[in-house]
């Protein structure tokens, strides 16, 4: 074999060689187009995903002061409703008022004991009705067992007789309660 034909075949086996990594080449660069595809695919899903996120933080956003307002106005609401919540009590208490000025303007103008004794329990009766209709009762003492939940006991006497043991016996200052609720708690003297 001479120099040339050594050559050639020398070429030949390098195409050879050569010819398996051009197709290759061509193999990667289809997929390289189909990368690039998928990362197109890929930008446009993140582009979609900003959206929805700027979306939710807007949202999110408005809600918080949405939130934050109700917060304040209830704050404020509440703190009216601790200024101004006795209102309409001390409104249904005026009348009564009027009444005793009016009653203190005739004891001067007369000497009928009685008519000033049936004028106060006129207003006295007046009172408990208002009272009654905002919800405050008296507690019954006199006679009923005691029960510590009511009431006080600031005295404990000698039973005048044996079924009075335990039992009050006399009802110092009233008890009241306002809406089912012990504003005071009734002080009595106890037989034992």
């Amino acid at each position: 074999m001479n120099q040339n034909e050594k050559d050639f075949e020398q070429k030949e086996e390098v195409k050879e060689q050569m010819a398996p990594d051009a197709e290759t080449a061509q193999e990667n660069t289809a997929e390289g187009k189909t990368s690039e595809g998928e990362g197109n695919a890929l930008a446009k899903e993140l582009e979609e995903a900003k959206e929805q996120l700027e979306v939710q933080k807007d949202k999110y956003l408005r809600l918080s002061a949405e939130f934050d307002n109700y917060r304040k106005r209830t704050m404020k609401e509440k703190a009216e409703l601790v200024l101004n919540g006795a209102e309409k009590t001390i409104g249904s208490i005026l009348p009564v008022l009027d009444d005793f000025e009016r009653a203190l303007q005739n004891m001067e103008k007369t000497a009928d004991v009685n008519a000033v004794k049936e004028g106060v329990e006129i207003i006295y009766n007046k009172f408990m009705k208002v009272l009654k209709e905002n919800g405050v009762k008296v507690i019954e003492a006199k006679g009923q067992p005691l029960n510590t939940d009511f009431h006080e006991a600031i005295a404990v006497i000698p039973a005048p007789e044996e079924g009075q043991k335990g039992k009050i016996l006399d009802c110092v200052q009233n008890g009241y309660t306002l809406n089912d609720k012990v504003i005071r708690h009734a002080k009595v003297v106890v037989g034992e």
